[in-house]
């Protein structure tokens, strides 16, 4: 039998990785597949806060075991920003192309070295709360490159690769994002449970 995770998130590009690398005795059902199309506010000033947001709201709904994820490009030249920010970065939210643009143009002149950071927020069915997360470094390209995934994923290339996560074969992207390191942290956590 599957062990179901309830997972707080509308977007299906980030539904889409997760089940990619989820294994098989794992199964996600999203908010929209659970009826709920409301969007949920972030109100917090951390990705771990946000993560938790979005997971006790659907936690005190249905109950079972909850998740959600907030992600975040950390720029160390802009001091860890656009961080929980980056979704609305450029001041409108989900505009993708309006974020890239912004941060090109306040890198300019700066160092580019960055990091993609993911942190899970996990509600067992008894309320017990756990984080995981994921990183990876990187640097951010001067220009939009590729287009494959979603965000920043033009931009941002892993260390040890000459292409962006917007080049990348998504094979290759989420076998080394940090959304992928998050989940499989949660993953091991879960087996390790049962």
């Amino acid at each position: 039998m599957k062990q179901t995770l309830f997972f707080a998130s509308g977007n299906p590009a980030k539904a889409a990785e997760i089940r990619a690398v989820l294994p098989e005795q794992f199964e996600l059902v999203t908010l929209a597949e659970l009826g709920f199309h409301e969007e949920i506010e972030e109100t917090g000033t951390t990705l771990e806060e946000n993560a938790f947001i979005k997971a006790a709201y659907l936690h005190k709904r249905i109950g079972g075991l909850c998740i959600a994820d907030d992600s975040g490009l950390e720029v160390v030249a802009l001091h860890g920003r656009p961080g929980v920010l980056s979704a609305r970065y450029a001041g409108t939210p989900s505009d993708d192309l309006a974020n890239m643009v912004f941060l090109i143009k306040q890198l300019e002149g700066l160092s580019r070295q960055a990091r993609f950071r993911t942190v899970i927020a996990c509600i067992l069915p008894d309320s017990t709360r756990y984080f995981f997360e994921g990183v990876i470094t990187g640097h951010i390209a001067d220009q939009i490159r590729g287009q494959f995934g979603f965000g920043y994923d033009p931009l941002f290339i892993p260390a040890g690769f000459d292409k962006t996560f917007g080049e990348l074969d998504p094979a290759i992207k989420r076998a080394n994002s940090h959304r992928t390191m998050a989940i499989m942290a949660l993953v091991n956590f879960l087996v390790s449970q049962q």
